[in-house]
């Protein structure tokens, strides 16, 4: 296992953030702190970091008991307070050029029991203090990448068919499984998917494509996508035109919908797990791009939560395009973590877009609007693919050309 975790390490800062000679790197910032169940992988990450000729390494440590224990008991406002001060140095580091990785881990049950209204009042507290910082984020002026590893309350979750000490393992072999790292040359086989996906980024580029057009059971949605668009996937170039990939793992190619150009219904087809609630049976309906109606058979109180979060929480910001014969699909393993989940699944997202339009590297979060995108303080995936969804392109010129049928690519690249 430890050979593994050092090559998993290495992914995470050679591929993930592509650390450069003489660059800051911050382990864990915002909501993304790093557990003391994370001791190995983080000082893993420290030591890669540093052989790789990092000037300094942060590693911002927490503990998912006193999250809890704060969001339940404690003074929300001055939890607000501390994020600002944390902020304050994350910021420090990043007008040095830093990189960020975060290790999300969350115990899926962590907030159960606990009054929604405050999950949401001290999600909101960090969320708008990091707005600014997570839109530039987002915008690709810093590198940055998620790679996960095992708490026990998550691996308990995902793996309760196993004795409770073998849990852990086995979560660490689904993680590496996902993340290509198991190879004898990991770095070679996601220089390999890289390539592959960004065929299938391109070639959707040169369909010029208007709208999508999804049909399942309990799904029939219409999603035109933001003037000037570009379909993306696991690499890109930040602001210095260094390359990084910001997921690992992805299968994913995405991009943005305009704002107002969503009609039409869609209904989830894996349970998700937001805030340490997990909501059940998502529909959503959908009128010149606002959510009009929504439920959900378990979890509607933490969905409207989402929903109800800001206007900017009624519509959407990502259209992700998975198929159901993706490696991690393939597994049938449900995580309750959506840098697994959405990976294994077609998804959108409720809340703020990423910018993927021509020149949205320079867009603030005030000039979304005129760009045709969509902003808030959340950005939560919920998987909506299947064996049974059928996906078209409407392009510009008015044809209509089979993206998917029964969840897998119809498309020659």
């Amino acid at each position: 296992m430890a050979e593994h975790l050092r090559k998993y390490a290495e992914l995470a800062v050679k591929v993930g953030v592509n650390l450069q000679p003489g660059q800051n790197l911050v382990i864990g910032f915002g909501r993304r702190q790093v557990y003391a169940e994370h001791l190995e992988f983080a000082r893993q990450l420290v030591d890669v970091a540093y052989d790789a000729g990092a000037k300094f390494v942060q590693v911002d440590w927490g503990d998912e008991w006193w999250i809890r224990e704060t969001v339940k008991r404690g003074s929300l406002e001055t939890l607000e307070a501390r994020a600002k001060w944390q902020l304050e140095w994350v910021e420090h580091l990043a007008k040095e050029g830093a990189a960020f990785i975060a290790i999300p881990a969350s115990n899926p049950d962590l907030y159960e029991g606990i009054d929604p209204a405050r999950v949401t009042a001290a999600e909101r507290a960090i969320s708008s203090t990091f707005r600014d910082f997570d839109n530039r984020r987002t915008a690709d002026q810093y590198r940055w990448t998620l790679a996960s590893a095992p708490t026990q309350a998550w691996a308990d979750k995902v793996h309760p068919e196993l004795p409770e000490a073998e849990r852990i393992d086995a979560l660490w072999k689904d993680i590496l499984f996902c993340a290509r790292a198991l190879g004898d040359d990991p770095v070679e086989d996601w220089r390999k998917h890289i390539d592959n996906l960004r065929k299938r980024s391109d070639y959707l580029n040169s369909l010029h494509i208007h709208s999508l057009h999804y049909q399942a059971p309990g799904t029939d949605l219409t999603v035109e996508l933001a003037p000037k668009h570009y379909w993306t996937s696991a690499q890109k170039p930040a602001l210095d035109g260094v390359p990084f990939v910001a997921n690992m793992p992805t299968e994913e190619v995405f991009t943005s919908p305009s704002k107002y150009g969503v009609n039409g219904v869609v209904t989830s087809t894996m349970p998700l797990n937001h805030n340490g609630t997990t909501i059940h049976g998502i529909r959503l309906k959908f009128e010149k791009g606002r959510i009009v109606e929504y439920s959900a058979e378990q979890g509607e109180g933490a969905l409207k939560n989402i929903v109800e979060a800001d206007e900017g929480s009624h519509y959407l910001g990502e259209v992700a395009l998975v198929p159901v014969d993706s490696p991690i699909a393939e597994m049938g393993q449900l995580f309750y973590n959506t840098l697994f989940d959405e990976n294994a699944s077609c998804h959108l997202a409720i809340g703020r877009a990423y910018p993927l339009v021509e020149g949205g590297e320079n867009i603030g979060h005030g000039d979304y609007e005129a760009h045709g995108l969509n902003d808030s303080l959340m950005h939560v995936d919920f998987m909506i693919g299947s064996n049974q969804m059928n996906i078209d392109a409407i392009t510009h010129d008015n044809q209509t050309i089979a993206i998917m049928r029964d969840g897998k690519w119809t498309t020659p690249v």
